[in-house]
């Protein structure tokens, strides 16, 4: 596997023609994961995509990790599905996402975090709607079903307050606009000019979609929230940030 330094934004997007959808981009940011990122990405390797018509491409950018993660990456076997960038210092998960994007080589890209609270194999609950039905953005949403799992009682407050807020804005009616399993054709996501560097990524991509005038479509899926202890990294004050983000792309672009 090619260990290849890049800063976001140094390089432009690599198109495809946007014929027959035949791959997925699989976007992975990383940033001290080291317990969890190995099988993190052995999971999304063994998906089965054979039956959706889909080859996989993993693209993990790890944000300038300084607890050893970035030293296992080295480490892994070369494979032709799997490409590994490194940022230098650490930017946050959004820049994270935008290295990864600007590399994607497949019509469709699904975001994927490293901490094993998302089951990558949901992929075809995911995929099934843009495969099957031509749906242009899935969500997976944890709130529709059982998918809350572990979820603390404070985000899971927040992420309902800032869902509302979502729909009041933007006259939707999403259920869990917070979610990390975002699906969308690539050509879509790239249209967006996303310029978030941090956890506010979320809010700007659903903002922007809805201002396009993208519909979102929600599928459930599974929850296995993890506690700070366990290294989750998002916290309260992330929320005010997700919120202005929403007012300002609603507002001001």
């Amino acid at each position: 596997m090619s260990a290849r330094a890049l800063e976001t934004g140094n390089e432009g997007p690599i198109l495809t023609d946007g014929g027959t959808l035949t791959r997925l981009s699989i976007l992975m940011p990383v940033y001290n994961e080291r317990r969890f990122v190995l099988e993190a990405i052995g999971r999304v390797l063994a998906v089965d995509l054979s039956p959706l018509g889909l080859e996989r491409e993993l693209i993990v950018v790890d944000d300038g990790s300084t607890d050893g993660t970035a030293q296992l990456l080295r480490a892994l076997p070369p494979r032709s599905d799997v490409r590994v960038y490194y940022h230098h210092i650490n930017q946050g998960k959004g820049a994270a996402v935008r290295t990864a994007l600007f590399r994607a080589t497949g019509e469709l890209a699904l975001i994927q975090d490293a901490d094993l609270e998302y089951d990558p194999s949901e992929y075809p609950v995911l995929l099934e709607p843009i495969v099957r039905a031509g749906k242009d953005v899935v969500y997976g949403s944890r709130f529709l079903g059982a998918g809350q799992g572990r979820m603390l009682l404070s985000h899971m407050l927040g992420n309902k307050a800032l869902t509302l807020l979502t729909n009041l804005l933007y006259g939707c009616s999403l259920t869990d606009m917070e979610t990390c399993y975002k699906v969308f054709r690539t050509s879509a996501v790239r249209s967006l000019g996303l310029r978030s560097r941090a956890f506010e990524i979320e809010p700007e991509i659903t903002a922007k979609l809805l201002r396009r005038g993208y519909a979102i479509y929600e599928v459930p899926i599974s929850y296995e929230g993890r506690h700070f202890a366990e290294g989750k990294k998002i916290t309260w004050r992330d929320g005010p940030r997700a919120a202005w983000t929403l007012v300002r792309y609603r507002l001001c672009e």
